[in-house]
């Protein structure tokens, strides 16, 4: 196409008929591939003479086409563009990006941080030498520090080898914008354009010095000639003329972005490497030089910026934020804290002090957008930019770190603040003073609650100062009244009254009619809750406040309001039963509100976004309160299907874990699976197969609950066919090499599912599963995913010996796997604690499997195969009797010694007096819900591979992170053990003589200690059943 006609069509792109409009995208699209699209739309972009809607147009569509398609996103996925294409385009944008207007400057910018991205050194290695040639020609100067600005940014956050093309980037061009930088310094009366520059060196130089100050930057000449430059811009002023008056224009005007770079800039080399504290050996004499030569006067020149605003001046949030973290962070270091000392007051009472205090701004949003004013206030990002939270962090620095020279001195100044307050005439009370006092105290909760002596006066302190202003005629102190009462509400009232008081009192604040005193108060009722020791004083204002609660929630999105909704939940529990339903009916229409406001805004940290999560949170907190009392969840279900339905797909990966969370507890908790919930089974099988391989752990579990608790549909139902489609998706994914050991690891788990679940009823697929799971055992790596593969055999065993090891051997791989079987049950790790089958689960399942074995006939099973699995049974038993027991007295610190002392086993904690130390069988590490215990072996985990003794292996890979429940927990494999060897001896009591004979004294002991254990168990059970039964009539 040629440029005529493109230009053409990129016209019609922004014509205001819809028809025309995708045409025109529609022939963009056709044409986006053919050679040399993208050379001619950059050609138009720089075409003078075009329209500048057009090239805006084409700017875009050149962007967009360069960030999808520069460079492949797949392996295999074929080039877009032609390597002369892209050559052209290198050698163009360069000389280009300086020249377009500003409005296409910016979508350049963003083409060029791809390019370099993918292309620099290797493909691009002609781009330093140009920027070093165009660093020293006048007319070049902007382009090359724009481009040379993304180029450092490329390795901002790299370390280490990553990092390595920045020292030849700082060795060639660092010299030519130290000459620029000085010489921009002189020039007087700067215009804007000069700002602009300076603006780029400094950013450039914080993208060089973030993680690491390069080499040529230690010669103290070097340094020292650009920390000159920078103290000019900080001690400078800024110009008067030009600034807007507009104040969101005029913090974003050049001259102060560049003294925002520069405090920025100052503020890095000081905390991170001159910290004499924090910097490795090599780097201790660059830290001794920066706090010798640059902090005492950068400290200096920050008071005196700080003194601006002191007097009226104009200093914009950002600097001041920035120029107080300095100050925090000088207070711990003696040597500063003298330098600064002399001014403290001046700087705590006259400046720190009028931060903390409402002020014109504050009163401006609130009046015109309380809900704006509400964000600000509680939103994270808000807060690294805050004069106000720097404020209040210097405060609590201070008292923190010189609370003996500082707190005593700063209370009397609040107090005086209280008093002078009291003593107003309501007409002329320092209301923002007050607030400013309030914030205070707040903030130094923590330390106020432990230091004497005024821990003993904090309830004394909320009657007289913040209780009276829950009913201010100001409401940004009934807002802070209701703050301060919760950062206080754990403190120990002597008088419980008071503590009621200022409960009440927040309740009363979520009807009152400012939005913002609304807010905050349902946050402090979340405190209240926590520290509440009696629910009684709460438990009838339930209802009044859940419906407060949602009403506010229609007005605001907040993840934070989600949270005190489930603190309440928490603490009532299945009390909150009859308002669970209305819950779940409003956190739904609050969560659809948050959605569409999240997709509107387009962004996944957007408020309404957090807050979409915070409700699914919620809902799964309440399902969970009322856990026993499944008719619920039938009532419930209609509610959330739509929300499940749409959020399993691709629309839901922002929330996908939350969602999967929910429709676990419905499928778990419901009387039974509905029909409409078995709807939601292909939405999950498909989203695995497609995108949520690591979402897999998540989603077994609900696929768990429909096979094991709806296990007729779950065989019966052929449209869909259930049974078919898991098995597709299963095979994909344990067939997929691509795959690692890890992501499949809940794969093997669905198959143990179905084999325990449907025994007898699955014959036909026995063969199938064996077959992919002995494809993936031969190339498994990791030593747990071999454990799991494994234990589909033994759960094939359990569910049909004889069937299994028909297939086994019609598969030719019987010998093979019985070998690695047997190898793993008896590697030991290095300090003699089995390397496999380490958790109780693992056992009992390699148990029942064996067992099973063991009752197939003569021809089946070999007499010298049955006396090897005869014996791996015993010791795997004893193992697993052992582990059992271990449990058992950590648990309910049962220190009991062992009822079968023919059971005694050489454990790995150095247990020397067992009768059995020759066995070689261990006590194990321990359950996988024993986090304390893993935690303690962690450092030992080894791989377990039959031939690979060193490999590592983490201890959390043997986490029980699902706690699935499954048919085999009514198994007693003792019990089962027994009867098979006694249904052995009935029908063939010559071969049960002959293994009697072929046991040595040792294992016949083993023997008939699980002999006497078996029996014991069998008590047991019937015990635990009628225990059952009577706890429940």
């Amino acid at each position: 196409m040629d440029l005529q006609s493109l230009a053409v069509i990129l016209q019609a792109a922004l014509s205001p008929n819809p028809n025309e409009r995708k045409a025109a995208e529609e022939r963009l699209n056709q044409f986006q591939y053919t050679a040399q699209h993208l050379v001619r739309l950059f050609q138009i972009i720089v075409d003078n003479n075009c329209d500048l809607a057009v090239r805006q147009v084409a700017s875009i569509h050149f962007k967009n086409f360069v960030a999808k398609h520069w460079a492949p996103h797949e392996p295999d996925e074929k080039q877009k563009i032609s390597p002369s294409d892209k050559e052209v385009v290198r050698n163009n944008i360069l000389v280009f990006v300086a020249q377009v207007p500003p409005l296409l400057r910016a979508q350049l910018g963003e083409c060029l941080k791809t390019i370099v991205h993918e292309d620099y050194p290797e493909q691009w290695p002609g781009l330093l030498h140009w920027l070093k040639h165009s660093l020293q020609d006048e007319q070049q100067i902007y382009g090359a520090l724009f481009v040379l600005r993304i180029l450092s940014r490329k390795y901002e956050f790299k370390s280490d080898e990553e990092r390595t093309p920045v020292y030849l980037i700082v060795e060639e061009t660092f010299p030519h914008l130290l000459n620029i930088f000085n010489r921009l310094i002189h020039i007087v009366n700067p215009s804007l354009e000069v700002a602009e520059l300076i603006k780029l060196i400094c950013k450039t130089f914080w993208s060089s010095i973030y993680l690491e100050i390069p080499k040529q930057l230690f010669d103290p000449n070097v340094f020292n000639a650009w920390m000159v430059l920078f103290l000019n811009i900080l001690e400078r002023p800024v110009p008067v003329e030009g600034q807007p008056t507009d104040p969101e224009l005029r913090k974003t005007w050049g001259w102060w972005k560049v003294k925002k770079w520069t405090v920025h800039i100052l503020n890095r080399l000081y905390t991170r490497f001159g910290d004499l504290k924090l910097q490795k050996p090599e780097n201790k004499a660059f830290a001794q030089m920066f706090q010798k030569n640059f902090a005492g006067k950068i400290l200096e020149c920050h008071l005196n910026l700080l003194n601006v605003i002191r007097t009226g001046g104009y200093l914009p949030d950002r600097v001041v934020n920035l120029i107080l973290q300095y100050l925090s962070n000088s207070i711990s270091k003696n040597s500063m804290y003298q330098l600064f000392q002399p001014k403290l007051d001046i700087v705590l009472f006259e400046i720190i002090f009028p931060l903390m205090c409402f002020n014109d701004n504050d009163q401006k949003l609130w009046d015109e957008d309380p809900h704006e004013y509400v964000r600000k206030g509680y939103d994270i990002i808000e807060d690294l930019y805050s004069p106000r939270t720097a404020a209040m962090d210097f405060v609590s620095e201070l008292v923190r770190k010189r609370g003996k020279d500082n707190l005593k001195k700063f209370i009397l100044f609040i107090v005086e603040i209280f008093k002078r307050y009291n003593d107003a005439n309501p007409k002329y009370k320092p209301y923002r003073q007050k607030d400013g006092a309030l914030l205070a105290i707040g903030a130094l909760c923590d330390k106020l609650k432990q230091a004497e002596p005024y821990k003993g006066e904090l309830e004394n302190m909320l009657v007289q100062h913040v209780f009276p202003e829950f009913s201010s005629p100001v409401g940004h102190l009934r807002a802070k009244a209701a703050w301060v009462a919760g950062q206080y509400s754990h403190i120990n009232f002597e008088n419980q009254n008071n503590f009621l008081k200022a409960f009440h009192s927040v309740v009363a604040g979520m009807r009152d009619p400012e939005l913002p005193v609304r807010v905050d108060s349902v946050f402090a009722l979340r405190s209240f809750v926590e520290a509440s020791k009696d629910l009684g004083e709460i438990r009838p204002l339930l209802p009044s406040l859940l419906d407060e609660f949602f009403k506010l929630m229609n007005e605001v999105e907040n993840e934070d309001l989600v949270f005190t909704l489930e603190t309440i939940v928490d603490k009532f529990g299945e009390e909150m039963a009859p308002y669970a339903f209305g819950l779940c009916q409003n956190l739904a229409n609050a969560f659809w509100k948050c959605m569409n406001t999240a997709e509107a805004e387009d962004e996944a940290d957007d408020p309404g976004a957090l807050a979409a999560v915070g409700c699914l949170r919620a809902i799964s907190t309440i399902l969970e309160s009322v856990s026993r009392l499944p008719n619920l969840f039938v009532e419930i279900e209609p509610t959330l299907l739509p929300i499940m339905r749409r959020m399993l797909t691709t629309d839901g990966q922002e929330v996908f874990e939350e969602v999967l969370e929910i429709v676990s507890y419905m499928t778990f908790f419901s009387p039974s699976i509905s029909l409409e919930m078995w709807s939601l089974w292909p939405l999950m099988i498909e989203a695995l197969r497609d995108w949520a391989i690591d979402f897999f752990p998540n989603i077994l579990v609900p696929l768990d609950n429909y096979i094991s608790r709806s296990t007729t549909h779950f065989l019966t139902c052929k449209n869909p066919d259930y049974q078919q489609s898991l098995w597709s998706m299963l095979s994909t994914i344990m067939l997929d090499v691509n795959l690692e050991d890890g992501d499949i690891e809940p794969a093997p788990k669905l198959i143990q599912v179905v084999f325990q679940n449907c025994r007898g009823h699955v014959d036909v697929w026995i063969e199938p599963y064996l077959s992919i799971t002995m494809e993936r055992l031969r190339k498994a790596e990791k030593p747990y995913l071999k454990c799991l593969l494994m234990q589909v055999v033994a759960d094939a065993l359990y569910y049909n010996a004889a069937l299994t090891l028909g297939i086994l051997h019609k598969l030719g791989v019987a010998a093979e796997v019985f070998k690695l079987w047997f190898d793993m049950l008896q590697k030991v790790k290095k300090s003699g604690a089995r390397a496999n089958f380490r958790r109780v689960h693992d056992k009992k399942v390699c148990c029942l499997g064996l067992t099973s074995l063991l009752a197939l006939p003569g021809d089946q099973l070999p007499s010298d195969a049955l006396l090897g699995v005869f014996k791996a049974t015993l010791d795997l038993l004893v193992a697993y009797k052992d582990q059992v027991a271990e449990e058992a007295k950590e648990e309910d610190g049962n220190d009991d010694d062992d009822d079968m002392d023919n059971f005694q086993t050489d454990d790995e904690d150095g247990d020397e007096d067992g009768s059995d130390k020759e066995m070689g069988v261990d006590a194990e590490d321990g359950d996988e819900a024993d986090s304390v215990k893993l935690q303690k072996l962690a450092a030992q985990a080894k791989a377990f591979r039959p031939n690979d003794e060193d490999d590592d292996d983490s201890d959390d890979d043997y986490t029980d992170d699902e706690e699935l429940q499954s048919p085999i927990d009514e198994v007693d494999p003792f019990v089962y053990f027994v009867d098979t060897i006694k249904g052995l001896q009935a029908l063939d009591p010559t071969r049960f003589r002959s293994l009697n004979e072929q046991l040595d004294f040792h294992y016949q002991a083993l023997a008939n200690g699980v002999a006497q254990h078996a029996e014991q168990r069998r008590v047991e059970i019937e015990r635990e059943k009628l225990e059952k039964v009577a706890a429940t009539s």
